[in-house]
């Protein structure tokens, strides 16, 4: 595992990102785990078709759904970002040791503090808006979401991350996510602007419901 002046890990890299974060949800659970999600969610992530994807659109991901293309993350003293490739070209800013903004209006990526708790960088994110989707299945959120992402690199070429959902306006309970990505090294990030010649949304009829 690398590590940073400080002794720290250094999570640094180009990462692939999971599938699981992309299409449902639901295979990030632990195995055995069933969402517990609120009847009027299940409703509507039945009722929503991938023409409708915000992401599909050209809007961003949210937290923490990833697109299906390579994230950097960068690494200083005092921040971190996630740096994305897809979608809209765009980044997560993180800081390192403060706290969150007071009242912060909500946004796509919400707002983002961390910590060090051992080896394992542990992100705060609140102040969500409601417009994203959880994946492509469709899976809603309301604006009480709060998302505890745990990072930990344990080798060079492997990130493992935990992702803990609390969001009582959908769900019945918090509930955790396992994903893992791997360290690209053949690459690097290109510029993807999504809106410029998006054409795959007229063709899109169904529901893309992968598992």
């Amino acid at each position: 595992t690398p590590r940073t002046r400080d002794g720290k890990p250094d999570l640094s890299g180009l990462w692939t990102p999971d599938r699981n974060f992309i299409y449902n949800i639901e295979s990030a659970l632990a195995k055995g785990e069933r969402l517990p999600i609120q009847p009027w969610a299940e409703k509507l992530t039945a009722e929503r078709l991938s023409k409708d994807d915000p992401e599909a659109l050209c809007l961003p991901t949210g937290v923490p759904r990833q697109a299906p293309y390579p994230w950097r993350i960068v690494q200083t003293a005092t921040h971190v970002f996630f740096l994305f490739e897809g979608n809209i070209h765009t980044y997560r800013q993180i800081l390192l040791n403060q706290p969150h903004m007071p009242d912060p209006d909500p946004t796509w990526f919400g707002d983002s503090v961390a910590k060090w708790e051992g080896d394992t960088l542990v992100v705060d994110t609140i102040g969500f808006n409601d417009k994203f989707w959880f994946d492509f299945a469709g899976h809603p959120h309301t604006e009480k979401l709060h998302v505890t992402e745990r990072f930990r690199r344990p080798d060079l070429g492997h990130l493992e991350y935990d992702v803990t959902i609390d969001d009582s306006g959908a769900y019945t309970k918090p509930f955790v996510m396992h994903g893992k990505s791997a360290l690209e090294t053949s690459t690097e990030l290109m510029e993807y602007i999504c809106n410029e010649n998006n054409q795959d949304v007229p063709h899109i009829t169904g529901k893309d419901d992968r598992r």
